[in-house]
């Protein structure tokens, strides 16, 4: 994945591609249309889609298993897009945005390392990753 691109579901991908097709078959589109056409355009131009291989290393695409310090409990979630996401209504788990204060603690860690973060409340969150393989769906 090159800087600037961004993963999201393949069925999120499918609907933004059928979302396009529909609105440039409009005979005289209004400015709403044409932002959102130009807004479509955009992102797919930045996105891919291709399943990760399974080979423990975090990155987006992945469905990320980790522990937080202080939780008694695993926290699962697909690290991607949340708003391209949300557009595949199949994706029934958190959504963490690399861009986040975790998400880009974890990229390029594999399973079984542990990481430190900060937070706006906590300047040391430890968060061990306990495992990472392709978000199928």
């Amino acid at each position: 994945m090159t800087a600037g691109t961004v993963w999201v579901p393949p069925s999120a991908l499918a609907s933004m591609i059928e979302e396009l097709a529909q609105l440039a078959t409009h005979p005289s589109p209004d400015a709403t249309t044409v932002d959102r056409i130009r807004a479509l355009r955009k992102t797919l131009r930045h996105s891919e889609s291709e399943i990760k291989p399974d080979d423990g290393l975090v990155e987006p695409g992945m469905r990320v298993t980790a522990m937080l310090s202080g939780d008694t409990r695993a926290t699962v979630f697909l690290l991607g897009e949340r708003e391209l996401a949300s557009l595949d209504p199949g994706v029934d788990i958190d959504v963490y945005s690399p861009s986040s204060p975790v998400g880009r603690a974890i990229i390029g860690s594999f399973v079984g390392d542990t990481v430190t973060y900060a937070t706006p409340s906590n300047p040391s969150v430890r968060i061990e990753i306990l495992a990472a393989v392709p978000y199928a769906g």
